[in-house]
């Protein structure tokens, strides 16, 4: 049977980009998750992506596949991308190699020098000579990462057309449980992206599916995700890591009434459980 994977970046120049990268003198312990390794990207690295994603950082998904949105965000952008008929021609980096450990982590160091000149080198590999129509960024910092770029001598050349959209988790940590806020959001969201979608429909040509495109509708519905692709992952991920399933999360694993305790047992912790359904036992 053959098993589809993607071997990461092992040709130049992400192959000298994805072994020299910046650790913990950039990417200071209290503000990152450094203890997790970075994750570089997903998707097309050999020069046939049409689209190029720009997240905000990794999570506990991430930190597992080794593999950037593949989450309940990257299932969400798996959809975005799907209704355009763009399965396969895609590449996504993040703001961030590392995730951050609190949103204010991110915006006191999104105009670092190191970071930005390194994430810099990405987006000049990524976009000199390829065939990107289009650049796509989710959540502020994705956004502020892809208009410094544009203030560098490679990216005042680029005439690529650029969509700030918001993040596809955004809803749920704006509203804080809060049922009429979350609807409110996600309304507001969809709005913007149908919007997107019309413009991207327009303008991206010739696609990896012929389809018409369906816009959002008010909510989120379980169609609206998409699941991760098996040829976007290391060789011998398990199936259910690219399902529409969540499978990690963070837990402090300690008896431990100590505040500093949990927070430290959870920050070193990612649990991973197979998914229901995705059990080959049962």
């Amino acid at each position: 049977m053959n098993h589809p994977f993607d071997p990461g970046p092992v040709k130049e120049p992400f192959r000298s980009l994805a072994g020299d990268y910046p650790g913990e003198e950039s990417y200071p312990a209290k503000d990152f998750r450094i203890e997790w390794g970075p994750i570089f990207h997903r998707g097309r690295l050999d020069g046939s992506a049409k689209v190029l994603i720009i997240g905000q950082d990794p999570g506990q998904h991430e930190s597992i596949a080794r593999r950037i949105l593949v989450g309940e965000a990257g299932q969400r952008t798996q959809g975005f991308l799907a209704k355009l008929g763009i399965e396969r021609s895609y590449v996504m980096v993040n703001a961030f190699l590392y995730s951050v450990y609190g949103q204010q982590g991110g915006e006191r160091h999104k105009d670092d020098p190191a970071i930005a000149n390194y994430r810099n080198r990405w987006l000049d590999a990524l976009l000199d000579g390829s065939e990107v129509a289009a650049v796509i960024s989710f959540g502020q910092l994705g956004r502020h990462a892809f208009e410094r770029w544009r203030q560098t001598p490679w990216g005042a050349q680029s005439s690529v057309s650029f969509e700030p959209l918001t993040h596809p988790t955004m809803p749920e940590a704006s509203s804080k449980g809060n049922k009429a806020k979350k609807a409110t959001a996600t309304k507001k969201m969809l709005t913007q992206w149908n919007a997107a979608l019309d413009r991207l429909d327009r303008n991206l040509g010739e696609r990896d599916a012929d389809r018409d495109l369906i816009p959002y509708g008010q909510e989120l519905l379980s169609d609206d995700r998409a699941a991760i692709p098996a040829a976007d992952l290391p060789a011998g991920s398990p199936p259910w890591m690219s399902s529409v399933k969540q499978w990690a999360t963070r837990k402090a694993l300690t008896t431990s009434s100590d505040r500093k305790v949990k927070e430290e047992s959870k920050r070193a912790t990612v649990v991973v459980t197979v998914p229901k359904g995705e059990r080959a036992w049962n």
